[in-house]
């Protein structure tokens, strides 16, 4: 992993920057290597190239093939293999760990070094993934989400027990624990809470109306073409994307939702998840700042699956989540209504969900900007939680703490204007921004001034963001 001091301290804080090879860990402080396995993974980046190039230019990478000789295809391979091999080696060998009492640094490069240092208190959660030949080999990699960083620090691979410890002695660092007493720790224990069967999971990718339009997209419109044009090329051309779409959609979904368990810890939730890639994420204490509850159309009247052996009424529903520092965003993908909310309420302690007759709709003239789209609006403020729905055939309704408000917002449009109705938006710090649509101007007014105060008195009662709180 080339750390580019992401999630790294500012200058000042004892950050070392790119280039900085001489920095070396404090008295006490033991740096360690990757699993003997890594460079194996590595060692692919040379052929990785050279494929690159002939998928860029596959005529020109045809014709470069054509001349070569079979002795001169065996030369090269000799020199490729040993290269590659060297690479991954190398790559192994200059790359070191090491946690100290204040952050996880990352040494890596051979001519140009460079360091990342990653402070505890600004990581958000610790993930431990394990694609299907690293757990035939043994192996898993470690995924850390920090604060102010737009994709995740990886540590890939350490021997499976090695990062379930190593997540185990992050997280309870990050908590505040001793240094001496944060790898004697241990994984904190977990009770789970859900579990989703397989047989539900198929049943309900087969109700979702994206999964069912894709295919048959990819039936018809490779078929309309071949009787407008008689061409194969285009044909095969169309109809390859549209059954890849088809194919991530459905059974992509399937294989990486496969077997998803929800469990609660001290640290959090834990969410199991995965056929062939096995994961293991945690959704991180406070820092959730937007709960999405998903109704598809033929999800809501469907009955109830036995989940966890409890059974619930009211459909299913999808959970999605927002959370800062963090790109997990799943939370159920598919569960009974009463069992998800019971979930959201350890998401967002002491948030009610609101029920449907308690969303307000915009007023009726609301149809002149979004005739029958309208009818799928609704808000509702509670003291905790500022609450919007949108949809009409996929409801969608959205969950924003007020202590999670950034800042919030009034917008009219021309139209709006003339009819008297504005927008209110509510931006949270996971940079997302919830929207309470077409609802009368004074009323909008109104919640503008009082959201403002909500959030304000929310984020001053709020209970701090700690691991393990």
């Amino acid at each position: 992993m080339a750390g580019t001091g992401s999630g790294a301290a500012r200058p000042g804080d004892g950050a070392t920057r790119p280039g900085d090879g001489a920095a070396r860990p404090g008295p006490g402080v033991v740096e360690r290597r990757l699993h003997p396995v890594t460079p194996l993974r590595r060692a692919w980046a040379p052929v990785a190239v050279l494929v690159g190039w002939a998928v860029h230019d596959p005529d020109q990478a045809q014709r470069q093939l054509s001349r070569l000789t079979t002795t001169t295809l065996l030369v090269g391979l000799a020199v490729l293999i040993p290269a590659a091999a060297l690479y991954g080696f190398l790559t192994w060998w200059f790359t070191h760990f090491a946690v100290t009492d204040t952050e996880l640094r990352i040494r890596t490069g051979l001519l140009f070094r460079r360091t990342a240092h990653i402070r505890l208190e600004r990581i958000q959660a610790v993930d431990v993934t394990q694609p299907l030949l690293a757990r035939v080999a043994g192996v898993a990699k470690l995924k850390l989400d920090v604060i102010g960083t737009g994709k995740k620090d990886e540590l890939a691979f350490l021997g499976a027990d090695e990062a379930r410890a190593l997540r185990a002695e992050l997280l309870a660092r990050a908590a505040g624990l001793a240094p001496e007493t944060a790898a004697e720790v241990g994984e904190a224990p977990s009770r789970q809470l859900l579990r989703v069967p397989p047989g539900v999971l198929a049943v309900s990718l087969l109700l979702t109306g994206a999964t069912w339009g894709t295919l048959i997209a990819a039936v018809v419109v490779p078929t309309l073409l071949w009787l407008a044009t008689h061409n194969l090329w285009t044909v095969l051309a169309t109809a390859l994307p549209l059954l890849g779409a088809a194919g991530a959609s459905g059974a992509g979904r399937f294989v990486g939702e496969y077997d998803w368990t929800v469990a609660e810890s001290p640290d959090g939730l834990r969410l199991d998840h995965g056929l062939l890639d096995r994961a293991h994420e945690t959704v991180p204490p406070g820092r959730v700042q937007t709960v999405r509850i998903v109704e598809p159309l033929l999800w809501r009247r469907w009955g109830s699956p036995r989940s966890s052996g409890a059974e619930s009424g009211g459909g299913w529903v999808r959970v999605e989540l927002d959370v800062a520092g963090s790109s997990n965003s799943v939370l159920l993908p598919v569960a009974p209504r009463e069992i998800a909310e019971s979930v959201v309420a350890r998401v967002l302690p002491g948030v009610t969900v609101p029920t449907a007759a308690a969303l307000s709709r915009p007023p009726r003239r609301a149809a002149r900007c979004r005739p029958l789209w309208w009818r799928g609006y609704g808000l509702a403020v509670t003291d905790t939680v500022f609450a919007a729905r949108y949809g009409l055939l996929r409801r969608n309704l959205a969950l924003v703490p007020h202590a999670k408000v950034q800042s919030v917002r009034r917008t009219q449009g021309p139209w709006q204007r003339a009819l008297r109705l504005a927008d209110v938006r509510v931006d949270t710090g996971a940079n997302k921004t919830v929207t309470a649509r077409l609802r009368d101007a004074d009323e909008a007014a109104e919640l503008l001034r009082a959201q403002a105060e909500r959030s304000r008195t929310g984020r001053r009662d709020a209970l701090p963001d700690r691991w393990m709180a």
